[in-house]
């Protein structure tokens, strides 16, 4: 029996690495995982909830000091509205080694309660043009050999969405039937998504590319 603890946001990438999962080993099998690391968008952890809930899987949600003094943590920080192909270099809404926490935590837990992978949905397009560091496979490669080590060989780190651009996570999760209405992904944590930060934009075509009808009521 294989035991998968997936890092689960409760964003779409994440939401659907989550599914993947179930289909694979069952959902008794899994169980979700949040880091609440004082994001300013935390209503996506309500999205997660809702989402396990209807998948019957296990939650749980870590809590770690707060990450200040970045956009994703600091809301007097004005979240530019503009798409990730305008951004050059890190993109304004990195947070220092985040990913890296995640996983280090992660790897705690897998180890100490007896799961055997992570799964987590870092994917090709966060990773284009280092806008994103921490989801780069030669991040993700020696992280994966660490937690494999750090663990006496009892633990893989497993990115199923690695070389998938978002329209076709978009694609897989319509193929696994993921409600993407109970995704979240604006990280402006507003009401609506506000359909104008990177993220919302990056939403908005990958559905429009993958040709599947978005849920998803924007602001704007």
């Amino acid at each position: 029996m294989t035991r998968v603890l997936v890092l689960h946001s409760g964003g779409l990438d994440s939401s659907v690495c989550l599914a993947s999962a179930v289909a694979e080993y069952g959902a008794p099998n899994c169980r979700s995982i949040s880091i609440n690391y004082g994001q300013r968008h935390k209503k996506e952890m309500n999205y997660a909830d809702k989402l396990c809930s209807l998948l019957n899987v296990t939650r749980q949600v870590i809590k770690l000091p707060p990450i200040e003094g970045v956009m994703l943590t600091d809301p007097t920080i004005e979240v530019p509205n503009l798409r990730y192909d305008q951004i050059t270099g890190v993109s304004p809404t990195y947070v220092p080694f985040r990913n890296g926490l995640m996983l280090a935590n992660a790897a705690c837990i897998a180890q100490h309660e007896g799961f055997d992978l992570i799964y987590y949905g870092a994917h090709a397009e966060d990773a284009q043009n280092d806008a994103y560091p921490d989801c780069m496979f030669e991040f993700n490669g020696p992280m994966a050999a660490a937690i494999y080590v750090g663990t006496y060989h009892k633990v893989r780190l497993v990115t199923p969405l690695q070389w998938l651009m978002k329209s076709e996570i978009v694609e897989k999760g319509a193929k696994l039937e993921v409600p993407f209405e109970l995704t979240w992904s604006c990280y402006k944590g507003e009401e609506k998504h506000c359909g104008a930060c990177p993220t919302c934009y990056s939403r908005k075509e990958a559905f429009i590319h993958a040709g599947v009808k978005d849920p998803t009521e924007y602001a704007q």
